[in-house]
């Protein structure tokens, strides 16, 4: 790969961060906070929230098998996201590529930061082929993105093209694993040591029930952990979002057990809507979701609000033409689901 400097954006590599109330005692035990102008009253949540998240991490660290330096937590994956393009895209010059389809954060975030986005569409069975990202790349593609298992396709791409790519490619690649934990696929997460080009990207919003507390997490050589410490706002992640956190992290049998029963009603859910009418495939899946072509997306998205049930209508983005994502709910949600489109 490029070093890392030339891979980051002049401004940033020679940027002074902020240092916040909390960074400048780091090391010391301290026990009078009279620094920050907060407060004193109120506690607990008078206090600003340690900025490095460094007890959670730790706690991450014995959960994901990465050390807590390998790691950076934000406000959901998309901080993260919108902090690679600002860390190592420089706006009008710098491009990045992406398989297409997938999710739709990566298009935003570089529309958002003036950045060229280059989508590569995945073959007939939504897999990759390195060579096709890698030839859509020039002198000034600065990342690649990669999700698997996939979104809106749902499923695991194949390891030995994304090695490929790592492996062939000069700048940074971010694979999305917030759907990991419903694969059988080794997570490229543990990969890390042997790619220092490789971005890991990871979620509580998932298997770990926790969409509401906005929790992302990047997994990334120690390097360019400092770099995204740089730039992230000083208290990026509050309080109570890194006390629940560390709630769920500790009840890693009960995750399982959702788990567990997420598959089970998966495998139900997808053959169940194999015997209904409207349905013309079901394509396979490693996430909490899968993708199904019908008739009449649109007619039955509509159809499906009608009765209060929600899903997602993927018809308008490529290769998903009349497709609908089901995410697997709860046996009774499913139900519901399945009891509506029974009628239609």
């Amino acid at each position: 790969m490029k070093t890392l400097q030339e891979l980051t954006r002049p401004n940033i590599w020679s940027l002074a961060p902020y240092s916040s109330a909390r960074d400048e005692y780091s090391g010391h035990e301290a026990h009078v906070f009279l620094d920050a102008n907060e407060n004193p009253y109120g506690s607990p949540l008078n206090r600003y929230p340690d900025p490095l998240q460094r007890e959670l991490k730790e706690q991450i660290a014995l959960v994901k098998g990465i050390p807590a330096a390998y790691t950076f937590l934000g406000n959901g994956s998309d901080e993260a996201i919108d902090l690679l393009y600002r860390c190592f895209c420089e706006p009008r010059q710098d491009n990045v590529v992406a398989i297409e389809p997938t999710y739709g954060m990566y298009r935003v975030c570089a529309d958002i930061n003036d950045v060229e986005y280059r989508p590569v569409l995945l073959d007939e069975q939504f897999q990759i082929k390195a060579e096709r990202l890698l030839a859509a790349c020039d002198e000034h593609t600065k990342i690649i993105w990669i999700c698997s298992p996939n979104n809106p396709t749902g499923n695991d791409l194949d390891r030995q093209e994304v090695l490929r790519v790592i492996e062939g490619f000069e700048g940074l690649v971010v694979v999305d694993e917030a759907y990991s934990d419903f694969s059988r696929q080794r997570p490229l997460r543990f990969e890390l040591p042997q790619h220092p080009n490789l971005v890991v990207l990871n979620t509580m919003s998932k298997a770990w029930a926790s969409a509401a507390i906005r929790l992302g997490m990047a997994f990334a050589s120690p390097a360019i952990i400092a770099i995204f410490n740089k730039v992230k706002y000083p208290y990026n992640v509050n309080l109570l979002t890194q006390q629940q956190a560390m709630k769920m992290l500790k009840a890693t049998t009960e995750i399982e057990r959702y788990v567990q029963l997420i598959l089970q009603q998966r495998t139900q859910m997808m053959e169940a809507f194999r015997q209904l009418p409207i349905c013309q495939q079901v394509y396979p899946t490693d996430a909490n979701f899968f993708l199904t072509r019908v008739t009449d997306a649109q007619a039955i998205y509509d159809y499906l609000v009608g009765r209060g049930v929600i899903v997602r209508n993927r018809t308008r983005v490529q290769l998903c033409n009349n497709c609908l994502r089901i995410t697997i709910g709860t046996r009774s949600e499913n139900d519901e689901l399945l009891g509506a489109l029974r009628q239609y």
